[in-house]
């Protein structure tokens, strides 16, 4: 699935390109999918830093994750371009009645699917069965491009919540 998920992102954008990751607390329908994926395409061609364009990638991935890419060997992205990113995801958030900004909601990919876990009930997941120490884990704290390449995806013994969990 990794593998996947790589091939989608920009081949072109330097690996130290500047990542965004924002997870809705639902999944969107095809038609919300669609409309939102179009509204990033039309913001990441326009997306400016003090009037220089900003080579920015953005795409739902999952029907569920939004992954904005910036990358900055042409063009540094200001705080004011940032803040425009921000305004998109918020735009989404109340065309769509989501919250795109809970860090308290962890994401796994069970069954082909993403599912969403409070963090006071990964324990009772885990002592249930339903995750294990092999669940991928949605690493939403990565900061670049070479980061989400290899470190977005992994199995949860390998996150930061293995010690939290004591599974490491």
């Amino acid at each position: 699935m990794k593998q996947e998920i790589n091939q989608l992102l920009p081949a072109d954008f330097h690996p130290s390109s500047r990542v965004w990751i924002y997870q809705s607390n639902r999944p969107f329908n095809g038609q919300e999918s669609a409309e939102i994926q179009e509204q990033l395409d039309q913001f990441t061609a326009h997306w400016q830093a003090h009037g220089t364009p900003v080579k920015g990638w953005g795409k739902l991935l999952f029907n569920q994750v939004i992954v904005l890419i910036a990358d900055e060997s042409m063009t540094a992205v200001s705080g004011c371009s940032t803040d425009s990113s921000v305004r998109i995801i918020k735009s989404i958030e109340r065309q769509y009645e989501v919250n795109m900004f809970d860090r308290l909601l962890l994401a796994f990919v069970v069954k082909e699917k993403i599912q969403l876990l409070p963090m006071q009930q990964v324990p009772y997941a885990l002592e249930k069965g339903f995750i294990d120490e092999n669940t991928l884990y949605l690493n939403n704290t990565v900061l670049t491009k070479g980061e989400l390449e290899a470190n977005w995806l992994l199995p949860l013994k390998e996150s930061w919540l293995a010690k939290k969990f004591s599974l490491a």
